[in-house]
């Protein structure tokens, strides 16, 4: 649609603050209910499963899993849902999946109710592409830029405070935090039904297509991008590598340094804050200074470093202390992916932005499984070798390998990229 037709109201209700904030809190709730059970779930698979710290690892790896791949799965559903049905009931049944998501795991009784609960979580989730549109649909191309950083910085509040919030609430109980979230997912849902008009209008609304919802389209991505193709493999396996901090933090840091719920989420905050200082205060300094090209490499490198680093730190004020050396790292991808954006011919940005989601998203369902795995058999009864930092090792050999496509990449791009890289 043009843009005059999709910064139109649907007729109705007239589109507001009100709707706007409903969409940011419902991104921000998303993020947070990712993670909020981070610092819990050892404790809580432990209670469930019957199960030490080390075992449960491999719980956590799967549970990590089920949410990626029903998130991989009806990400492109419900954006096809939306464009047939409207952004409204997608968004509501969202939130209210959310809800119900969060009294599973909270009366969870049995592993499996987690795990049921961990599937409705990564389809709830899988909103992000229908709260893109909604915010296309009732904004002016001049004023987009700024509303899809609003989305941005609701999905950095989530990520920084769901971890925090869990932590603290963990201390209380385990179980805790599903229930505070239930109810402001609750509370988020009835003020969604009373002020959230329709964004898309019926004129502008298509049938379902089954092969529009595929999911499987990297492949397709990849035979239209020829030229992207080296960044994007770097990509994939710079992703797999990075599951390691949502996969396993949390055990990790529970079988490594003895920490508590609390400790656990105070120290994902403080990569959250890490993260988004450099992204929003030291970002455009470190691409005027360097370039693209080269702020992508520093960034692998301080990666590289970082994740050695976590490897090798034996106690807990040297994993606090490599924090903020490893935020600095968070320049890579936005580096990468201006770099691919530049390579891509105007009318294939879709189909980059496509890939590149679906490689995310298959990252994010096999590296919990490799990364777990990995982090128990290395702490396992009677490994051969224990070594709680094996799978920050790993993490660190697949980042310093992503280089090597990426500089591929950047051969084969010479004559497409600015002098100045």
């Amino acid at each position: 649609m043009s843009d005059t037709t999709a910064s139109t109201p649907a007729p109705g209700r007239q589109h507001g603050k009100s709707a706007f904030l409903f969409v940011i809190v419902t991104v921000a709730l998303d993020l947070l209910a990712f993670g909020l059970i981070i610092p819990v779930l050892p404790s809580l698979v432990r209670e469930l499963a019957h199960v030490t710290s080390e075992q449960a690892t491999l719980w956590i790896g799967a549970l990590a899993a089920t949410y990626a791949f029903m998130n991989f799965l009806f990400g492109p559903l419900l954006g096809s849902l939306s464009d047939r049905f409207g952004r409204r009931p997608v968004l509501l049944a969202s939130v209210g999946t959310l809800v119900i998501d969060f009294l599973i795991m909270g009366f969870a009784h049995t592993i499996w109710l987690l795990f049921i609960g961990r599937a409705l979580s990564g389809i709830s989730g899988a909103t992000y592409s229908t709260a893109n549109a909604y915010i296309a649909d009732v904004t002016s191309p001049a004023e987009r830029g700024r509303a899809f950083g609003m989305i941005g910085a609701a999905f950095g509040f989530g990520f920084v405070f769901g971890p925090v919030l869990g932590g603290f609430l963990g201390e209380i109980d385990a179980r805790a935090p599903f229930f505070a979230a239930a109810g402001l997912a609750t509370l988020n849902f009835l003020y969604g039904l009373l002020v959230l008009p329709e964004s898309l209008s019926v004129e502008n609304r298509r049938a379902f297509d089954l092969k529009r919802a595929n999911p499987l389209g990297a492949a397709k991505h990849f035979a239209k991008l020829p030229q992207v193709s080296w960044f994007l493999i770097a990509a994939g396996i710079f992703f797999l590598a990075h599951t390691v901090f949502p996969s396993t933090w949390s055990v990790h840091g529970e079988i490594r340094y003895d920490w508590s719920p609390r400790e656990i989420g105070f120290s994902l905050g403080l990569v959250g804050v890490g993260a988004a200082v450099v992204q929003a205060g030291l970002m455009s300094a470190i691409l005027k200074r360097l370039g693209n090209v080269r702020t992508a490499l520093f960034g692998q490198a301080v990666n590289v470093l970082a994740l050695f680093a976590y490897a090798f730190a034996g106690q807990p004020w040297i994993a606090y202390a490599i924090i903020p050396f490893g935020a600095l790292g968070g320049v890579a991808a936005p580096a990468s992916n201006a770099i691919m954006s530049t390579v891509t011919p105007a009318n294939a940005q879709g189909e980059l932005q496509g890939a590149s989601a679906s490689l995310n998203s298959l990252a994010m369902i096999l590296g919990p499984l490799a990364m777990n795995a990995t982090l128990f058999w290395f702490t396992r009864e009677g490994a051969p070798v224990h070594f709680g930092g094996a799978a920050f090792l790993l993490a660190g050999v697949l980042t310093m390998l992503s280089m090597l496509p990426f500089l591929k990449g950047v051969a084969a791009n010479r004559a497409r990229l600015p002098s100045a890289e």
